[in-house]
């Protein structure tokens, strides 16, 4: 499981190192192989990539091409996911290359955030996740966003 938010930064060649506390487990985990793509569900002002270890990636790669592609919506679930999926190797060095395009969509050019995510980990620009967060922050706070049902039994 990957949990945590860590602070990077992105080298001159778009390249992060990743914390040691997970190179371990992703070298178990598909040899240091992983796959970025972007997240479809956030919304245009908030553009994240997701990072998937290969083996999880292929889980998701498989649920995917079982739906129909005459259905729009599952259509742009392929488009999004898969079309814009990469397969990146993490080096020697624990450091792994985003590809620019994928920098780009997010707006990522320096400082970025990995995020924990249980089986995959999120990716920021760091200025988009800090706005994002405090307008989540807020949203709690003030109950303007009500919880899932399903959490309405979990104690914290």
């Amino acid at each position: 499981m990957f949990k945590g938010i860590n602070y990077l930064n992105l080298d001159a060649k778009g390249r992060l190192a990743m914390p040691a506390k997970y190179r371990e487990r992703l070298q178990e985990n598909g040899e240091g192989s992983l796959v970025v793509t972007i997240d479809p569900t956030n919304s245009a002002k908030e553009p994240c990539l997701l990072l998937y270890p290969q083996p999880e990636w292929e889980i998701i790669q498989a649920k995917i091409d079982t739906l129909s592609s005459f259905n729009p919506s599952s259509r742009k679930v392929q488009r999004l996911l898969v079309g814009h999926a990469d397969d990146v190797l993490m080096d020697t060095s624990g450091r792994i290359l985003l590809p620019a395009a994928l920098r780009e969509f997010c707006s990522m050019e320096k400082k970025i955030v990995l995020i924990g995510q249980g089986k995959k980990f999120e990716l920021w620009d760091e200025a988009t996740w800090d706005k994002s967060r405090a307008s989540w922050l807020e949203q709690a706070v003030s109950g303007s966003e009500s919880l899932p049902a399903e959490l309405d039994s979990l104690s914290l």
